[in-house]
């Protein structure tokens, strides 16, 4: 803000960047913790993400139970947790870069930051180790944290329902009401 010739002017190219990044870091109670059930699809193994336990894959066919995964957000911003449907693991990243499945999720090193890339795919970036991502090879093997970067194909990933449950993904519904709209009076037995 600036002040010209007596009239507050508003700069016009404002970064709310660093504002967004801020919020996002830090967990809050006013936003509500969402839960949504996807797939996600590996760019480069062509296969679904799988939480097989400790083990995790990107060999999953579309509609695998183990490639269902409960993704959970609890901030302002795209911090998430991804869940194995079937295994109840966590998908993690290790201090060595390594992708692991955990029982428990508190820790840090269990939460990402998800990132929607101009090619519309998804990278997930670590949120205890920056710049590191989830990445696979074209087998379906996950590659370390240190050697992934945001513009390798093997950190893309499209979300995607799970065969026939795309009804759990139901639209808001909503009515509009206008002064036109008929009020529904209970009638009198006489």
């Amino acid at each position: 803000m600036h002040l010209f010739q007596g009239v507050l002017v508003a700069e016009e190219n404002v970064d709310f960047r660093i504002h967004v990044e801020n919020q996002t870091r830090a967990r809050d109670d006013v936003s509500r913790k969402q839960l949504r059930l996807y797939q996600l699809y590996s760019r480069t193994s062509g296969k679904h993400i799988q939480v097989l336990g400790r083990r995790i894959s990107a060999k999953g066919e579309d509609g695998d139970k183990y490639a269902q995964l409960l993704v959970e957000t609890d901030t302002f911003g795209s911090q998430v947790r991804i869940k194995g449907k079937e295994t109840d693991f966590y998908l993690c990243m290790n201090r060595k870069g390594k992708l692991v499945g955990k029982p428990d999720g508190t820790s840090k090193e269990c939460v990402f930051i998800e990132k929607v890339l101009e090619n519309n795919y998804t990278a997930l970036m670590s949120a205890k180790y920056s710049g590191w991502y989830v990445g696979f090879t074209k087998k379906g093997r996950p590659r370390k944290g240190p050697k992934t970067r945001e513009n390798q194909q093997d950190v893309h990933f499209m979300k995607r329902y799970p065969k026939g449950q795309v009804e759990l993904q139901k639209p808001f519904k909503y009515t509009t009401v206008t002064k036109r709209t008929k009020r529904i009076r209970p009638t009198n037995p006489s």
